[in-house]
């Protein structure tokens, strides 16, 4: 009963904190960011982020596959025709000093608090036994694919506003799973200008700066994705490419 209990308020805990808070909780909960304490897990984190990332770059990931993997496999809202596109801009929105930016738009239900958690772990999965699951897939590998391609991706969805980033983070030296709160660089209304300031953005807009020996490749796979690959998808109804290169 006291399992359950405890359960039952943190489930309600998270419900109430706003995404600010949330993100707030778990860089100070989870990875001990401004504590005086140090966090007992340091050493099993290290090593579970050093494995994680050994398996990433072992891998030859199709990447935009993976995307569009990840969108087919997330929830959609009654009556809404899922879709998913993509825009590669030589805008720097987020001032990393990147020559071209992916945009990746998505009206699906957007990130839960839990999907959240999930996405700052380096193994959980929001769905147990499924293999293939939208956020994160096998062994946290779905989601952190991205890092193939930027060194800081950023996610906007459901109030939240994060990035993570490949480099260690200077409080706890651990990279990939540290969230960080985004208030600018981009902002939300760059954003919606290069969807298109006369629509309303899906709820999930992730944003990859993107390396710079990885701009042709990424450029190379968007131009090979072929309409046909909708027949092989049950829920994306829309799939789009586009370039933006307006100057800022």
């Amino acid at each position: 009963l006291n399992a359950l209990l405890l359960f039952l308020l943190s489930e309600r805990r998270l419900v109430m904190a706003t995404p600010r808070e949330h993100i707030e909780e778990i860089r100070r909960k989870k990875f001990y960011i401004g504590r005086e304490e140090e966090n007992p897990l340091t050493e099993d984190l290290h090593q579970a982020v050093k494995n994680l990332s050994a398996e990433l770059y072992a891998k030859d990931v199709h990447f935009l596959m993976e995307l569009i993997q990840n969108a087919e496999d997330n929830d959609y809202m009654e009556g809404l025709e899922p879709s998913l596109e993509f825009v590669i801009t030589s805008r720097d929105i987020t001032a990393t000093g990147a020559s071209a930016t992916l945009l990746v738009f998505n009206n699906e239900r957007g990130f839960s608090p839990k999907n959240i958690e999930s996405i700052c772990s380096v193994g959980r999965s929001t769905k147990k036994g499924n293999r293939k699951r939208g956020y994160i897939g096998e062994k946290g590998i779905g989601f952190k694919s991205v890092f193939l391609i930027t060194a800081r991706p950023y996610i906007f969805s459901n109030g939240y506003q994060i990035r993570f980033n490949e480099e260690p983070c200077s409080n706890c030296n651990l990279g990939y799973i540290i969230p960080e709160w985004v208030d600018e660089n981009p902002t939300l209304s760059v954003i919606k200008q290069i969807y298109g300031s006369g629509n309303t953005l899906p709820i999930t807009t992730i944003v990859l700066p993107l390396k710079h020996d990885k701009v042709n490749p990424v450029k190379q796979q968007l131009s090979s994705i072929h309409p046909e690959v909708l027949l092989f998808l049950s829920k994306i109804k829309q799939l789009s490419v586009r370039e933006d290169n307006e100057d800022p």
